[in-house]
């Protein structure tokens, strides 16, 4: 991704800094030039509005993972049933 010291970005662009943004990894200028996207491009506005959805409603989810020692049984299971 090229980079500039440019306040105006490109829709790309501003797509890439929501998704930093979402995980903390947004700087501060890159986050004023999102925030200046956002006041005149719906589609930037969208897509932002979409990403947070997206990480609410992941966030809330409560997933619950298998445990690495079942997850091993199962493989091994797995593995001895395919060779019979």
């Amino acid at each position: 991704m090229k980079t500039t010291n440019n306040i105006f970005v490109s829709c790309e662009q501003a797509k890439y800094i929501c998704d930093k943004n979402q995980y903390g990894e947004a700087s501060a200028l890159e986050i004023i030039q999102l925030n200046l996207r956002l006041v005149y491009c719906r589609v930037t506005r969208a897509y932002s509005k979409r990403n947070t959805k997206l990480t609410q409603m992941i966030e809330k989810s409560n997933i619950q993972a298998i445990d690495v020692s079942q997850k091993k049984v199962m493989k091994q299971k797995l593995h001895e049933e395919l060779t019979k």
